[in-house]
């Protein structure tokens, strides 16, 4: 058993460069799980960075000098991020407490609705366990309201903390953009001589991160316009709110899905009833959806298909626990980078072959 175990690690290990990539892999994974919230501002700027490096390049190719570009894009973009801002969130809000403000009407018609069950169907349901589920949901809608309270009153100490990211972070994304080489010969430096194996995954997977982050928000963006025309088509109330709350959800593969299409279909439910109106709108919602994960995602993230959805689930559960949002965000690139790395390493069979002819 022993000696199998040490077959195993000559083989995997025997290459300089696998050890190499190994203590890269290992020192990213401990930076980013000791240090994630103080590098949050910087993940983000990464984020935008990647995200504005193809219409910064697109500029350099007209003549601009990559200083020039990199200002037109972040001012353009920081001018787009305002507009939405100053146009959407405040509608948004408003609805969303709109929907605060509903939902004591909701819970009545719910309770009304469940106190008729007893009467249509005495068999399967107990008048006793309707009331006491009503009552449940009730406490916790009020404890629910309390702590979102609590929590506004309590995330008004980080708004100066906000303020200030919004001065670093763009700062951070000029200076990431424009200075983009210049930082990766110094992050050269300080690695392993032998890191061809690394080298050979992060070209791969900088493409991946590059072509998913440009992807994901533009699946965000075509899901949630189209999910609020389809909303204001049949004027369903809050239909930017829920719009909204459909584009964001595209960020968790298939649970997003699923933990959004809750409030879709009670809001629709409690305004058009068990009728025709319910059921085409709930219909087109899923015409949406539908689009979303078989023609969308397939087209955007034609490596990404490749994962099977099982090992996308885990990832997101996984990687989630392990570092929350930035976790659930690249799910996906990171369970590819898993893939790659499994792929690229050297297994020693070829070099054991070789060594063993003549």
């Amino acid at each position: 058993m022993l000696e199998m175990l040490l077959q195993w690690y000559r083989r995997r290990f025997s290459d300089p460069e696998a050890i190499a990539l190994l203590v890269i892999l290992v020192a990213c994974f401990g930076i980013l799980f000791f240090f994630s919230g103080l590098l949050a501002p910087l993940l983000v700027a990464i984020v935008l960075a990647y995200l504005l490096e193809w219409p910064t390049i697109r500029l350099e190719r007209l003549g601009l000098s990559r200083g020039v570009a990199t200002s037109l894009v972040l001012i353009v973009f920081v001018g787009v991020l305002l507009l939405m801002v100053l146009v959407v969130a405040p509608i948004a809000w408003q609805q969303g407490i709109n929907l605060i403000r509903d939902i004591p009407g909701m819970l009545n018609k719910l309770s009304d609705f469940a106190a008729t069950l007893p009467r249509r169907y005495p068999a399967l349901t107990d008048a006793g366990i309707l009331d006491a589920m009503a009552e449940n949901m009730r406490t916790r809608m009020l404890s629910m309201g309390d702590s979102v309270v609590k929590y506004s009153l309590a995330s008004l100490v980080g708004l100066l903390t906000l303020a200030i990211y919004l001065i670093l972070v763009p700062l951070m994304v000029f200076f990431l953009v424009k200075d983009k080489e210049q930082m990766l010969n110094a992050v050269r430096r300080v690695l392993p001589r032998n890191r061809g194996l690394a080298g050979q995954v992060w070209s791969e997977m900088n493409q991946q991160i590059t072509n998913y982050i440009r992807g994901k928000v533009l699946e965000m963006v075509v899901v949630g316009v189209a999910t609020w025309v389809g909303f204001l088509i049949f004027g369903l109330n809050y239909s930017l709110l829920l719009a909204v709350l459909v584009g964001l959800s595209v960020l968790i593969p298939y649970i997003g899905a699923f933990v959004v299409t809750i409030p879709v279909v009670c809001v629709a439910l409690f305004q058009f009833g068990a009728g025709t109106e319910f059921w085409s709108c709930f219909a087109v919602y899923l015409i949406i959806q539908g689009l979303d994960g078989n023609l969308l995602v397939p087209v955007l993230f034609s490596e990404a298909v490749n994962l099977h959805p099982l090992v996308i689930i885990l990832s997101v559960i996984i990687f989630g626990g392990l570092w929350g949002f930035w976790g659930v965000f690249f799910a996906i690139p990171l369970a590819t980078l898993v893939k790659a790395v499994i792929h690229a390493w050297p297994d020693g069979l070829q070099s054991d072959d070789e060594s063993s002819s003549p």
